[in-house]
């Protein structure tokens, strides 16, 4: 059972739904089927939603194998939280007209964090546990 990476992975979603709500509504209203239609708004929407996909899968793919390794659970719920907090503050960050928003850089850096973390976990994991069975 891996009930923390749950919490995280339903969160996810639930940002996931809303980020894909404001991109289908804009594309409704502009009748931009695919693509971008040239449109920088689009663009931005599509990243806003794609940016957070590239990351979930992998950290929460992460965040299960170490919970089921039984990483402690206020670990858990550190990656979880800042990981949320980051795909949150993201897309507000995420505009067309800079790169240099802070919570873009705040969102991105903090997602790749967590992930660094979860990743490197596991790989200290592995070898606590290979040790042990040698």
């Amino acid at each position: 059972m891996i009930p923390i990476t749950g919490l995280y992975v339903g969160l996810t979603i639930i940002i996931a739904i809303g980020l894909g709500i404001g991109i289908g509504t804009y594309r409704g209203k502009t009748k931009i089927s695919i693509g971008d239609g040239g449109d920088p708004e689009v663009l931005v929407r599509m990243r806003r939603h794609g940016n957070l996909v590239e990351t979930a899968a992998l950290t929460l793919l992460a965040m299960g194998v170490i919970e089921m390794n039984g990483a402690p659970s206020g670990l858990l719920h550190g990656l979880g939280i800042t990981y949320i907090l980051c795909r949150i503050l993201h897309p507000i960050g995420l505009k067309a007209a800079s790169v240099a928003h802070p919570l873009r850089a705040v969102g991105a850096l903090g997602s790749t964090l967590v992930m660094f973390i979860a990743g490197t976990t596991a790989i200290w994991q592995f070898a606590q546990l290979s040790g042990a069975s040698s």
